[in-house]
């Protein structure tokens, strides 16, 4: 039970965060241009100090191959994603249907993710999931804009390789490994931003559940997402870690991330490319009000 009032606890100041960016946004103190300011903010500067400064550790060999089998099961955790995809929404219209797929497939691993797996576990934590997002910027930017959209490889490719995440991971791995030293008052520069990341995140994450009318997010599609998204999913990965063996640092980063509720892009891509966007804006508040109970509940088996 520990670990399940640890994890309440977490989620509960992620919330503050997030009901003080939901009632900004209904008062009107926040304007569409400051929040996408706010987003560019965050997404460009302060989450890629936090992933840059997630490495800044002394690591062991065996901690750098533990970090290379975890890159593994993130491929193997997308895969499982892609392909349940697939066979669970054949029941949905078209237009949903890209959207259930893609919110499967991508959770929203980095403005909420990472925050609560650097509360949980701390810089060691934080390290193993900037490791683990890897395939999951990858698959965003291939599998997942093509769900949406057919977008030719070169169009792809440059998307991964340009994501500020992804950047901020080669940066970081090139430091880990080379050594390369900083000033320190570099590092703690990059810190503090780093440390902006979690309540900025979340409160954007509020942001964007206030444009959605509660009493508008009743779709039995949502609910049936989030049972997949919030329980299915994390259930497998935990069954699957836990019989292999897998350290519990590490099994515990990769459910966590796992059960993370939709990604915000699920609906800037089914805006972009005119798929049901108002129906992907729900799946977001179902699946991200309800995460913060189904997180918790899923600690205790960690």
């Amino acid at each position: 039970m520990d670990k399940f009032f640890t994890m309440a606890e977490v989620q509960a100041s992620l919330f503050i965060y997030l009901a003080v960016g939901y009632f900004l946004r209904r008062r009107k103190t926040v304007s569409d241009e400051t929040r996408s300011g706010l987003s560019d903010l965050v997404l460009f500067v302060f989450l890629p100090c936090l992933v840059f400064e997630s490495f800044n550790m002394d690591i062991t060999s065996s901690q750098l191959v533990s970090a290379s089998v975890f890159l593994i099961v993130s491929v193997l955790v997308c895969l499982f994603s892609f392909i349940l995809g697939k066979l669970i929404y054949f029941k949905f219209p078209a237009s949903k249907v890209k959207i259930l797929r893609y919110g499967t497939l991508i959770p929203n691993s980095v403005f909420a993710g990472l925050p609560v797996v650097r509360s949980a576990y701390g810089s060691l934590g934080l390290f193993y999931a900037s490791v683990f997002i890897i395939p999951l910027r990858i698959f965003m930017w291939s599998a997942g804009v093509s769900m949406f959209c057919d977008a030719d490889f070169r169009t792809k490719f440059k998307s991964v390789a340009l994501n500020p995440g992804i950047i901020a991971v080669a940066l970081g791995l090139a430091r880990l490994l080379l050594r390369i030293p900083l000033p320190s008052f570099v590092d703690v520069a990059i810190s503090k931003m780093g440390d902006c990341t979690t309540a900025l995140s979340m409160m954007l994450v509020g942001m964007v559940l206030a444009d959605i009318e509660p009493r508008r997010v009743f779709d039995a599609g949502c609910f049936y997402a989030s049972f997949v998204r919030l329980v299915l999913m994390p259930a497998a990965v935990l069954i699957a870690l836990k019989s292999a063996g897998f350290d519990p640092l590490l099994t515990g980063t990769a459910v966590i991330l796992t059960s993370m509720p939709f990604g915000s892009t699920t609906a800037i891509l089914a805006q972009r490319y005119g798929a049901d966007s108002e129906f992907a804006s729900k799946c977001i508040f179902v699946t991200t009000l309800l995460s913060l109970f189904t997180l918790p509940v899923i600690s205790i088996f960690l």
